[in-house]
């Protein structure tokens, strides 16, 4: 097995591509490119992360750095804590949602943002060109315990957002399921939902990496919670995937409402608290219900390529207050720039809050069509022939190839792109109904298949 390169940092299964003399080459070609200064290392659930992580610390501070282990914490507190205390990058070890057995980096900038691709282009070539990295020593080398000093900081900042409404919240006194899938927000996440007086059932809360369910938070992936929502005649439930950069939302009835509904749930949170003049920023795979949105509250969308660092470069540069992906990450400026799981969640609970309504009767009243996706394993790429075949047959009336090809209609679209973290092909499609989506990523599969 390959190791995974991109963008979003590196991936592979654990001993089978992917070792700790990998994790600490790329760890150390990382700082080579950071300025002086505090270095985080955080992890999720997974269990050998604890060995890579505890291994990780200790090679920095014999090699006399600032290390700042943060333990199993979100991906999103990480980013939180290198912005908010100075500190020089921060290490995550995660696979995201990938399953299990795989591991992986993700590098955080100094910004508290991840690494850019000019940044990502001078890793790749110091690992690729070094045998061994020496990195210059600091005369205040130390090893320092901060799991709940981030975890805490992160919680405050959270629960004092300017358009957060705290009291309100807690009178209403929900009832929430929380089903941490045993990674990274086990612990947070049920203390930020006690902070706004919930009553809360936790499902998958140990942190001990035993994915009990699919690890990424898709409605197929969500039977116990759904029934655990019935159960306990819960408001809602939550889930997140294992790093916490997304939410997906289970309401009352016991109905995934679709991770794409997060972030228009989030955005308009923040829109019917304050008046904008700033557009929405989303990628090209997110559902065109933020558009139907951003309509009603006369603003405009701004989409990107796929990827974190793609929508937060884009936010900065067009002064956006709240933007995103359809995959349940939501990025608040006011918090930090990263997709956030907490973040989101306090916005939910904002939203829910402003009227006496059920989940079921929120996700009712925002824009949704029908999305669906799907992926093929293939190491083929997206080429010219398949792009002139499929606007042929498709004859579509706007064709996008920023990140790999686009089509769109009035009232339906296909994407289809290579993943920027496993070895696939994926085919996201949105129209009013469940079929007409099937409709488009069928006849699109088969014509890339021959």
């Amino acid at each position: 097995m390959t190791l995974i390169k991109s963008i979003s940092g590196i991936r592979g299964i654990v001993n089978n591509g992917l070792d700790y003399s990998i994790i600490e080459k790329f760890a150390f070609a990382f700082l080579k490119l950071q300025k002086p200064g505090g270095i985080l290392i955080a992890r999720d659930g997974r269990s050998h992360g604890l060995e890579f992580s505890q291994k990780l610390c200790e090679s920095l501070k014999a090699a006399n750095q600032i290390v700042i282990d943060c333990g199993i914490v979100p991906t999103p507190t990480a980013q939180f804590i290198v912005e908010n205390n100075n500190y020089a990058g921060g290490i995550i070890i995660t696979a995201s949602h990938n399953p299990t057995e795989w591991n992986g980096l993700k590098f955080i900038d100094s910004d508290g943002c991840f690494i850019k691709s000019e940044k990502y282009k001078k890793l790749i070539s110091l690992v690729s060109n070094e045998t061994h990295i020496q990195l210059s020593p600091n005369p205040n080398s130390q090893l320092i315990d901060y799991n709940n000093e981030a975890i805490n900081k992160h919680l405050n900042n959270i629960t004092n957002l300017s358009l957060i409404d705290i009291e309100r919240i807690k009178n209403k006194e929900y009832k929430v399921v929380v089903d941490a899938v045993n990674s990274s927000t086990s612990k947070i996440l049920p203390q930020l939902l006690k902070q706004f007086s919930c009553d809360i059932t936790e499902l998958n809360c140990n942190a001990d990496g035993h994915f009990n369910r699919g690890a990424e938070p898709l409605p197929h992936n969500l039977s116990e919670i759904s029934k655990k929502v019935i159960e306990t005649k819960s408001d809602f439930g939550i889930a997140t995937d294992p790093d916490g950069d997304r939410l997906a939302i289970i309401d009352e009835k016991g109905n995934p409402i679709g991770e794409e509904s997060t972030l228009v749930i989030c955005c308009e949170s923040l829109l019917m608290n304050k008046k904008i003049n700033s557009p929405l920023v989303t990628n090209l795979s997110t559902s065109m219900a933020i558009d139907k949105l951003a309509e009603k509250y006369n603003v405009n969308v701004v989409r990107c390529n796929v990827g974190e660092i793609n929508v937060v470069t884009k936010m900065k540069e067009v002064g956006c207050l709240i933007g995103g992906e359809g995959n349940g990450g939501v990025i608040l400026s006011e918090s930090h720039y990263g997709r956030d799981s907490l973040v989101a969640t306090a916005l939910l609970l904002n939203r829910l809050s402003m009227n006496d309504i059920t989940m079921s009767e929120l996700h009712s009243s925002i824009p949704h069509y029908e999305i669906v996706k799907d992926f093929i394993k293939t190491d083929k790429t997206i080429d010219s022939k398949f792009i002139n075949t499929i606007e042929k047959q498709f004859n579509p009336d706007e064709m996008n190839q920023m990140d790999g090809i686009k089509l769109i209609w009035g009232n339906k679209w296909i994407h289809i792109r290579k993943s920027n973290t496993e070895p696939i092909v994926r085919f996201y499609a949105e129209a009013e109904t469940t079929q007409e989506s099937l409709d488009l990523i069928n006849k699109s599969k088969e014509i890339f298949s021959k």
